[in-house]
């Protein structure tokens, strides 16, 4: 046996072909970082040019920045900014704040079901609230304020919704599913022994949680309101629908004013002077949370020895707190909505009454403009299938390099994924209209076509992609790709048979999350749409630019309800994916 086993012929070790796929991945992520790169330095290079790129009379200069920074206005629009930012955050954690803590702490009942709500908040377009805050609080045309000024005959509305304050309270309540996910977290992952060791110790309930829960959790929640604060700052539908037709501007809506003036060309120039003010400032608030989540660590508190949170019960303060919870969705988002819809079916608005009853009509419906309705579904859909492919491919692609390399520089792929996060969405807008408009009209004209939405929507969901790739691909060791090596596999097979598979449920979540977004976004496509490439959110805001209330109202109802097949599949995803859990 031992002579037979001898004579048998030894295979010889399989020797690979030269592997092309770390080098397309490494292509792949050079490209999709340089695409950000590229698009903020087009908008800091004609901050500093007076003229057309490409003439020989283009010119270097300050001019742009002079007179931004010598016009007073600029300051007010500065100013109504910070303040619109400082509202949306206090007014989303006084509402996330108690809301999270009732999950987390007390005996609260129906868990699961504000969870599940809370998340599907999150997808629920900004513009289409608004519209029914305008319906519901304008000066002129809201319901609430008509109906106050016909009982008490006062001259004046007794509320008005296109202010600074006001817009900054319905942001808040817009982002308050997202601070309450971001503070819900915070509270779950923490040791209650602090707060046990205080009640012990007779310090009352409201006092353990003032000197010992929110101090032990100020990173985190420092964290988070600067994050909230950071998309307060670059916030354009709540502004734009509430208080531009009164000309009362965040920077966001600031920019798009000047970009597109009712008389005359737009000046560029000011315009990227506005946009790289807007990046440094927002670069400053991307500074200041790195800062507070490095903190987190001097503030641990979660060990390895299993713990369970101390349930409060609620005892007689239950009613109050179902109330509380259920006011909040029936306030910022049921009201609004129905608001919406009741407006869809009048000619024009009204009191609710039986003679607004008896002029109920699908008029609204039957008058949107088919061609283009189908023209936008078309593009949405198309940017709903391209989109998170795409973004996700280039994201799989950075994380690879980042995690599995030993590259030279690979953090700086990761800084520059992780930069649209930091800079508003407008911001990109703007970027590729002038990169379409002045670098690449000679050679590649994508301006008024569905790529150049495919583009900047890809750049500026870049940083959520490679979040969600990156968590799950730092959870499989890599000695599973070590033990394929042995065996001879390509980096493609292992990409294709072990990392893809693996990270499987994480990315069809991401991929249903960024078609969402793609759906519900506005401000992207607000600068660089046209007739020929609008989405559907487009179409919605050309009606209300138009002030026709009533189309407006029956084409974001007509898209709220086309979404509602994809809230779905989210939810059912989400569930299997272990992303929303019953608790």
């Amino acid at each position: 046996m031992a002579t037979l086993a001898a004579e048998q012929p030894v295979e010889p070790p399989r020797v690979r072909g030269f592997d092309f796929v770390p080098g397309g991945l490494l292509g792949l992520t050079i490209f999709a970082t340089g695409a950000v790169l590229v698009l903020v330095s087009i908008v800091l290079w004609l901050s500093f040019t007076e003229g057309t790129p490409g003439d020989p009379v283009l010119v270097y200069t300050l001019d742009h920045y002079r007179a931004m920074f010598g016009d007073g206005f600029t300051y007010r629009v500065l100013w109504n900014t910070v303040l619109f930012s400082a509202v949306t955050t206090t007014t989303a954690f006084a509402l996330a704040l108690p809301m999270a803590w009732l999950m987390e702490r007390t005996d609260f009942p129906g868990k699961p079901i504000v969870f599940t709500m809370m998340t599907l908040a999150l997808l629920i377009p900004s513009f289409a609230v608004s519209l029914g805050w305008v319906f519901l609080l304008h000066p002129k045309i809201g319901l609430i304020n008509q109906g106050l000024m016909h009982v008490f005959n006062l001259e004046n509305a007794p509320f008005d919704v296109s202010n600074i304050f006001s817009m900054g309270v319905i942001e808040g309540m817009n982002l308050t599913p997202l601070a309450f996910i971001m503070t819900a977290v915070v509270l779950r992952s923490m040791d209650p022994a602090l707060e046990e060791a205080a009640a012990i110790s007779g310090a009352k309930p409201w006092q353990a949680v003032l000197r010992v829960t929110l101090r032990v959790l100020m990173p985190g929640l420092l964290a988070a309101a600067i994050y909230i604060a950071t998309i307060g700052f670059a916030a354009f539908d709540v502004p734009a629908i509430l208080g531009l037709t009164r000309r009362i501007f965040t920077f966001s809506t600031y920019v798009f004013w000047v970009l597109t003036p009712s008389e005359g060309a737009p000046e560029y120039g000011n315009v990227a002077t506005l946009s790289v003010i807007m990046v440094v400032l927002a670069a400053f608030l991307s500074w200041a949370y790195r800062r507070a989540q490095r903190q987190a660590p001097k503030y641990a508190v979660v060990t390895g020895k299993a713990y369970r949170p101390r349930i409060s019960k609620l005892g007689k303060w239950r009613s109050l707190a179902i109330l509380f919870v259920v006011g909040y969705f029936i306030v910022s988002q049921l009201l609004p909505l129905i608001m919406l819809a009741w407006a869809s079916l009048l000619p024009y608005l009204q009191t609710p009454s039986l003679q607004a009853l008896e002029s109920i009509t699908t008029r609204n419906f039957v008058n949107l403009p088919k061609e283009l309705v189908w023209r936008a579904g078309t593009n949405t859909a198309i940017l709903m299938v391209l989109v998170p492919t795409i973004t996700l491919i280039l994201s799989v692609a950075v994380s690879w390099v980042v995690l599995r390399t030993k590259i030279k520089g690979r953090g700086w792929f990761d800084f520059l994924a992780f930069l649209p996060l930091a800079i508003p969405a407008i911001v990109f807008s703007v970027a590729a209209l002038l990169l379409a408009l002045f670098v690449l009209r000679r050679y590649i004209p994508i301006y008024g076509t569905i790529w150049i939405l495919v583009l900047v929507y890809s750049v500026a969901r870049l940083s959520y992609g490679t979040r969600m790739t990156n968590s799950a691909l730092i959870q499989i060791h890599p000695e599973l790709e070590e033990s394929a090596k042995v065996c001879g596999a390509s980096t493609g097979n292992i990409l294709r048979r072990i990392l893809l598979p693996l990270m499987g449920p994480s990315l069809a979540y991401a991929w249903i999350w960024i078609a969402l977004l793609t759906y519900r976004e506005l401000t992207l496509p607000v600068v660089i749409s046209t007739s020929s490439n609008l989405p559907f959110s487009y179409l919605v805001w050309g009606f209300v630019q138009a002030s026709a209330y009533g189309s407006a109202s029956a084409a974001a109802l007509l898209m709220l309800c086309l979404m509602l097949p994809f809230l779905l599949l989210y939810w059912f995803v989400a569930r299997r994916a272990g992303m929303i859990a019953p608790r």
